[in-house]
């Protein structure tokens, strides 16, 4: 018989592991973010992020990104993964191909999105070869905020639905075949089937893609750094520019802390709206 202590013995070292490199980093960041140069506790750093003129506009900007981002990348992810498994025939082939844009980080995705909207780039290209335009156009200065927006939506669609996409793959593939070949003899449709059937059972995985997506959501950066530069304020641009620009480390920590406590706060959300009845099993 093995000693009950053995299971906590053995999550020991991923403790530790996530200690050091976690718990021990946020300690610091959030003293910085509430005590001033002398120690003492202070909540100055959080007035002034608070009341800095680019703070709403970097929170409504992050906040509108990643509602306009998300529920579309679960639903064209949702889409995908089922006819992913539902393939008989090159199944490989195509998860293989639309999970090409994970091996890509996040600056080089916004350089590509960067030579397609570009004055020179290949969509001016296009459009003033086939005559659309007399001239190329401007589709990235500051004059262009919708269009910086919607240029940075569509890279990170396209840059991070495959992850998604992955985790969905995956549940899918743990469902037993049997629910819906009893939904088949029932007379379901294919979309009562995907209803009723995929996505109740879909729960834990759906939980997990849209914690994960929400997260990197309002921690994006370099997309937005390439595409926008500083006529896209975001949260996490604010948190770089105080910090290497501005030299201010404590209103860089509070800024951080704000991205963390809204992270926690969306994390919450999601487990309660997906939650699994107790009781529930496959």
């Amino acid at each position: 018989m093995y000693p009950r202590s053995l299971p906590y013995l053995l999550l020991l070292p991923s403790l530790a592991l996530l200690a050091v490199l976690f718990l021990y980093p946020f300690v610091l960041v959030a003293w910085q973010a509430i005590s001033d140069d002398g120690g003492q506790f202070t909540t100055a750093h959080f007035s002034e992020m608070l009341g800095h003129w680019k703070f709403g506009t970097a929170f409504t900007n992050t906040l509108l990104l990643t509602l306009a981002v998300v529920p579309i990348q679960i639903a064209l992810a949702l889409y995908m993964a089922s006819l992913v498994t539902g393939m008989s025939r090159g199944r490989d082939a195509f998860l293989y191909i639309w999970t090409i844009p994970l091996g890509i980080s996040d600056l080089a995705a916004g350089i590509i999105w960067l030579s397609i909207f570009e004055q020179t780039g290949f969509l001016n290209t296009f459009m003033v070869g086939l005559g659309f335009s007399e001239q190329p156009e401007t589709f990235l200065g500051y004059q262009n905020k919708g269009t910086i927006f919607l240029a940075i939506a569509l890279a990170e669609i396209w840059r991070a639905t495959a992850i998604v996409l992955v985790i969905l793959v995956a549940g899918m593939g743990l469902i037993p075949k049997e629910y819906k070949e009893a939904a088949e003899v029932f007379g379901a449709s294919r979309w009562q089937q995907f209803t009723k059937v995929t996505l109740p059972l879909l729960k834990p995985s759906l939980q997990t893609a849209m914690i994960l997506r929400v997260i990197l959501a309002f921690e994006v950066f370099a997309v937005v750094a390439a595409l926008g530069g500083t006529n896209m304020p975001i949260l996490m641009g604010e948190v770089y520019n105080w910090q290497f620009v501005l030299r201010d480390a404590n209103v860089a920590a509070a800024f951080a802390l704000v991205i963390l406590g809204i992270s926690i706060l969306c994390t919450l959300i999601i487990m309660w709206f997906l939650r699994t009845p107790k009781g529930a099993t496959l």
